[in-house]
């Protein structure tokens, strides 16, 4: 039995390596998996997931585009409203069923942490069922992503700031390396022009203890919190407008909340879906095989 599962890891492993070789996918039994953390929030969903779904369908004319949360403990809830939401393995699963045989995953994951590690090995196990299964790139995965990403929150932001105020866009954090994402979003900002714009965590670094030593250093009197989440959920309205706020404002700080996800923001919807056409374009070409590329130009 063991050797058995040992034998469809490796096949697995090797259908999912081989599809780096092939380039632009045919419209014809092609399909789009969006993998979303998922919220029970209508008002966010509407603006945020329900957006970027229909904004890829449009991108993508005549390629069926399906959806997927990878919250067990959302989707439990939804269901018991009457909402059924696929897990990204169940919906696989059906477009393999209906016949398609070429899928891209686009996850509105923010950083490169367990979320993302966890869909690509998902979708590793998956690729047997398909001709080709490609995972697009998080939000913020290359220097020029961060630097959009900071672009457009100076952009929609720094104007609504008044004298002696400064922001705080706060990220859920992660266990992985993935987490120095949110360190350097924070030199950006400080380097680009808003020095009084910062990034900061719930469950990660920088920490709030860490913030607060900055907004203090800096004389900061009114501060603006924004979640630095795809979504405006559960830690936007518990933790961001919740417990940052009550300490804030304890430490003497004017504190606003904008309830607002990043996937409220046109510039961000479009950049996920630059990296969806990206891995719908050409195979992602992950670090292994761009180790292999450079041995065989450089031997």
């Amino acid at each position: 039995m063991k050797k058995l599962i040992l034998i469809l890891i490796l096949l697995c492993s090797v259908n999912f390596m081989d599809a780096q070789t092939s380039g632009v996918f045919p419209k014809e039994k092609s399909a789009i998996v969006m993998v979303h953390f998922g919220t029970t929030y209508d008002d966010t969903r509407s603006v945020t997931i329900d957006a970027i779904n229909d904004k890829v369908a449009t991108a993508f004319p005549g390629v069926k585009v399906i959806e997927a949360y990878t919250s067990r403990i959302i989707i439990s809830r939804l269901a018991k409203r009457g909402i059924k939401k696929l897990t990204p393995q169940e919906a696989l699963l059906q477009l393999a069923a209906d016949g398609y045989k070429y899928v891209v995953i686009q996850s509105t994951n923010v950083i490169d942490g367990i979320e993302a590690e966890v869909l690509r090995k998902e979708g590793a196990l998956m690729a047997p069922f398909f001709d080709e299964l490609r995972v697009g790139k998080p939000l913020l995965y290359s220097i020029d992503d961060c630097q959009k990403v900071v672009a457009a929150l100076q952009r929609r932001y720094e104007g609504s700031l008044g004298k002696n105020s400064g922001a705080v866009f706060i990220g859920h954090g992660t266990s992985t390396p993935a987490n120095a994402i949110y360190s350097q979003i924070d030199y950006m900002f400080s380097v680009d022009g808003t020095p009084h714009f910062h990034t900061a965590t719930v469950e990660g670094y920088p920490t709030y203890e860490t913030t607060l030593r900055k907004l203090k250093e800096e004389r900061i009197g009114r501060v603006t919190l924004v979640p630095f989440m795809f979504v405006a959920g559960d830690h936007a309205r518990n933790d961001i407008d919740g417990e940052w706020r009550e300490l804030l404002e304890k430490e003497g700080f004017q504190v606003t909340v904008v309830i607002e996800g990043l996937g409220q923001l046109p510039a961000i919807q479009d950049l996920y879906i630059d990296h969806l056409k990206a891995a719908w374009n050409a195979s992602v070409i992950d670090a292994t095989s761009q180790k292999a590329n450079y041995i065989k130009e450089n031997i």
